[in-house]
C-alpha cells in the first residue's frame, strides 16, 4: 500500500463478519475505522480491543450521514486503503405479502453502499492511485432463496457492481473483488430453528456452518495479497454453491 499505517474501513462492523474481519485485518497491519449505525457499545468494545482503531457512525440510507462519514474520516485519518462493504439489512416475508416499505429498507442501503463507495474512491483511491474495494455479498444472491426477494436482488447487485467497476477503476491502482458467504454462524444464523439449521447443512457437502473467521480469512486476503485478483466473486460457503 504506503510507508504510513493502511486503514481499512469496515461497514456493518460491531458484530459478526464485520467484526471478524476488523480483527484479521488489525493483524495484517491496518489501522481500523470500525463503521456501525445503531450498535454503539459492542462498536467501542471492538474499537478498544484493536491497535489505534476508532469508531465512525452513520446511517448508510442516508446521503448527507455519508458525506459526514467521509468528512471524518479525511480528518481522523486522511486516506482509506481498503473498503469492506459488509453492512447489510433483510427483511423476511413472501414477496405477495412484502409491503413496499420493506422492500425500500433493503434498497436503501444498497444505495447507501454505492454512494459510500462512490465517494471513497473519488475523494480517496483516485488520488492515493490505489487501494482495495471488496463487497461482502452472498451465496444467495446467486442460489436466490425464498422469502428474502429484495435482499438476493441487493446481494446480487453487490457482485453486478463489483464486475462493473472494477472494469471503470482498471489501471487506477485500485483492485475491486467480492466475497459471497454461504451459511456463516453468526447472531443472525443462530436464531434459526434447529429443523431450518438442519436443512441447511444437508445442501452444504462439508456438513457444516461456516465461520466468520473463514470470511474473514478470504477479505484479507483480498485486501493484503491478492495482486492479480480483480472484478471476481469468491464464494466461501463449503461447497454449497459453485460459480
Amino acid at each position: 500500500m504506503t510507508p504510513e499505517k493502511p486503514i481499512a474501513l469496515v461497514t456493518g462492523a460491531a458484530t459478526g463478519i464485520g467484526a471478524a474481519c476488523c480483527r484479521r485485518l488489525s493483524e495484517s497491519g491496518f489501522r481500523i475505522a470500525v463503521h456501525y449505525r445503531s450498535s454503539e457499545a459492542p462498536a467501542m468494545r471492538l474499537a478498544q480491543e484493536l491497535d489505534d482503531a476508532f469508531t465512525v457512525q452513520a446511517d448508510l440510507s442516508s446521503p448527507e450521514a455519508i458525506d459526514g462519514l467521509i468528512a471524518g474520516l479525511k480528518e481522523k485519518a486522511g486516506r482509506v486503503d481498503v473498503l469492506v462493504n459488509n453492512a447489510g439489512v433483510n427483511v423476511n416475508a413472501p414477496m405477495p405479502s412484502m409491503k413496499l416499505g420493506d422492500y425500500d429498507i433493503v434498497a436503501s442501503l444498497s444505495r447507501g453502499t454505492w454512494y459510500l463507495t462512490k465517494c471513497v474512491v473519488r475523494r480517496f483511491m483516485l488520488r492515493q492511485k490505489c487501494g482495495r474495494i471488496i463487497n461482502i455479498s452472498s451465496v444467495v444472491g446467486h442460489t436466490g432463496n425464498p422469502g428474502q426477494v429484495p435482499y438476493t436482488m441487493a446481494k446480487a447487485g453487490l457482485d453486478a457492481m463489483t464486475r462493473s467497476l472494477s472494469q471503470e477503476v482498471a489501471g487506477r491502482g485500485i483492485l475491486v473483488n467480492s466475497v459471497a458467504p454461504g451459511f456463516i454462524d453468526t447472531e443472525m444464523t443462530g436464531d434459526l430453528p434447529e429443523e431450518v439449521r438442519q436443512a441447511i447443512l444437508s445442501r452444504v457437502p462439508l456438513g457444516r456452518m461456516g465461520e466468520a473467521g473463514e470470511v474473514a480469512d478470504a477479505v484479507d486476503y483480498l485486501a493484503t495479497r491478492a495482486s492479480y485478483v480483480h472484478g471476481t466473486v469468491v464464494h466461501v460457503n463449503g461447497g454449497l454453491y459453485c460459480g
